[in-house]
């Protein structure tokens, strides 16, 4: 089925939402002009594979993490996770009409009950006063690394990808901006090769599928943990274990 043309041009994030000519709130930006890798990162980068629990109102969905071909990414995900930086966060958009889409959750605004919904999916994860945010990074199946802070969408670019949205792929949002993601995420519900090159594929749901199918919008996370692998290393480290 084919999606309007605002579903299919949507920036993520819920961060930076264009439809109907409504434009919601956008979180803070990155800085294009210094996309940097798991070498030069100030966050830890993911060496090898890890799986994620997370307990959710509607029950457990685990994820695998692809350090190989998203260490920066994955490893993000992996330190926030033993942070508690999703732990009583909610599900914030789920787009399943007119089509199948996403479930989108983990803005660390939506753990704070005083937050109101209005305002879910325009937070980043804070540290030392300031927005945590990472480059948008994709690896090709033929690159030893990934490329960062730049989209790859030409079609014959874009079929290389190691990681694309198959149903189940886990991916982090965003702004405009390829360098502005930070703690939220999304699931694909189905197939969607037109977000593919655009946005950082890190993983997938190992099990809990039909969880995820139930999850509906204000549902929460209770609680994510690592409950496999999940080694995290910095710079040069980082570097040398992506390689």
């Amino acid at each position: 089925m084919s999606r309007p043309l605002w579903l299919r041009s949507l920036l993520l994030g819920g961060l930076c939402l264009v439809a109907s000519g409504v434009i919601t709130g956008c979180a803070a930006e990155g800085n294009a002009s210094r996309p940097v890798g798991c070498a030069t990162a100030s966050t830890p980068c993911l060496s090898g594979s890890a799986t994620v629990a997370m307990q959710t109102s509607k029950g457990e969905v685990r994820f695998q993490l692809d350090g190989a071909a998203a260490p920066l990414t994955a490893g993000n995900f992996v330190d926030l996770v033993q942070k508690g930086a999703y732990n009583g966060t909610a599900f914030h958009r789920v787009v399943r009409q007119p089509s199948p889409f996403v479930v989108q959750g983990g803005d660390p605004l939506s753990a704070n009950p005083m937050t109101p919904t209005s305002q879910y999916g325009q937070g980043s994860f804070i540290e030392n006063g300031e927005a945590r945010l990472i480059p948008l990074e994709l690896r090709l199946k033929q690159d030893q690394s990934p490329t960062y802070g730049r989209e790859l969408t030409a079609p014959e670019i874009s079929r290389q990808l190691a990681l694309v949205h198959q149903r189940g792929a886990l991916a982090m949002a965003r702004s405009a901006d390829p360098n502005s993601a930070s703690a939220q995420f999304y699931v694909a519900l189905q197939a969607l090769p037109e977000l593919d090159g655009r946005y950082a594929v890190f993983g997938r749901v190992s099990a809990g599928m039909e969880v995820v199918d139930r999850i509906e919008q204000g549902d929460r996370i209770i609680r994510a943990t690592v409950v496999e692998g999940g080694k995290l290393v910095k710079g040069g480290a980082a570097a040398a274990a992506g390689s």
